[in-house]
């Protein structure tokens, strides 16, 4: 009775350790996809990031050149013997202060747009973000 006793309770811790295995390959299974899901979703951010930081560079491009542009204009009227005579006083100091605080500060070189803010530049960076396979690889070896 004792050995049928130890065979019955030992039965049951199998079908207790099926279940529990069983339970255990449904949830890797999920947090698989979960992991593949999110993976693809991590591709499309860097694959948009990448598309961002292309336009805004682009737009950068864009502005210091339109502020080139400007800043000979200005010059132009400044240094023009005829622009002293079309501008008043009032009209050559405005242009001055412009000309100081925002063409100056533009063309300095490797200027960024002050309307974005980089704080958060290197975590938004794709080239900091990797994903090492060799590490999946030892655990699943």
């Amino acid at each position: 009775i004792q050995i049928a006793q130890c065979f019955e309770a030992t039965r049951q811790r199998c079908c207790r350790l099926e279940q529990d295995g069983r339970r255990a390959r449904e949830q890797l299974a999920r947090v698989e996809a979960e992991r593949a899901a999110l993976e693809v979703k991590l591709k499309h951010a860097r694959n948009q990031v990448e598309v961002e930081m292309k336009k805004r560079h682009r737009a950068e491009a864009e502005l210091e050149k339109q502020e080139r542009k400007l800043q000979l204009v200005f010059e132009s009227l400044m240094r023009e013997p005829w622009g002293s005579g079309v501008l008043s006083g009032e009209q050559r100091s405005v242009l001055s202060a412009l000309a100081g605080r925002r063409l100056g500060a533009a063309l300095a070189p490797g200027r960024r747009s002050s309307a974005v803010d980089e704080s958060c530049q290197s975590l938004l960076s794709h080239s900091d973000i990797s994903y090492d396979r060799t590490e999946d690889d030892v655990v699943r070896s």
